[in-house]
């Protein structure tokens, strides 16, 4: 059989799409980082500093690619997590933190202090969902629905830190990695 041939086969067509759902949920819960059984929001947070530092040692086109990229793909991954899982924002979805802390850190210095309270400023909006965070929360449906009050916290932390960064020392000056 021909890889066109199999391309074209129904069976073929219906085990790629099954792959694609099972990364998709996969990605949703952050590789099993959403089970963690106490807060698994803050933990997948903290789980994506290397990502942070990984992403700031490419460049900003890069972070900034890797940010416009992750929104699709994690609103897919709610979507189809919830049509598994069904109800809104499952405990267990974690990719909406990711992106959220991700949006944060973005155009920042890499200091231990950046990482400190961009961390606690993204949990806290993301927690307390003050504004117009709430609302987003609670009126959008599916997964555009799930992602979007984690994306808007993580602008109005991103502001936040922009005028820390620009307004104080808060965010120091040494590189935390070279």
């Amino acid at each position: 059989m021909t890889p066109f041939i199999l391309l074209c086969n129904k069976k073929w067509d219906s085990v790629v799409l099954q792959l694609m759902r099972t990364f998709l949920k996969q990605l949703a819960i952050l590789f099993g980082v959403g089970r963690f059984p106490k807060g698994p929001g803050t933990v997948a947070t903290l789980a994506t500093i290397p990502l942070v530092i990984l992403l700031w040692k490419t460049g900003p086109l890069v972070y900034m690619a890797a940010i416009v990229l992750l929104l699709p793909v994690g609103i897919a991954a709610c979507e189809v997590y919830e049509q598994d899982k069904g109800g809104h924002d499952h405990k267990e979805i974690v990719i909406d933190e990711v992106l959220g802390f991700l949006i944060t850190m973005v155009w920042l210095p890499l200091t231990w202090q950046a990482i400190l309270i961009g961390f606690a400023l993204f949990r806290l909006l993301d927690i307390t969902k003050p504004l117009f965070i709430g609302y987003l929360d609670k009126k959008i449906q599916g997964g555009l629905g799930v992602m979007v009050d984690d994306v808007a916290a993580g602008i109005i932390a991103s502001l936040i830190m922009q005028v820390l960064y620009t307004q104080t020392n808060w965010l120091g000056s040494q590189v935390l990695v070279p």
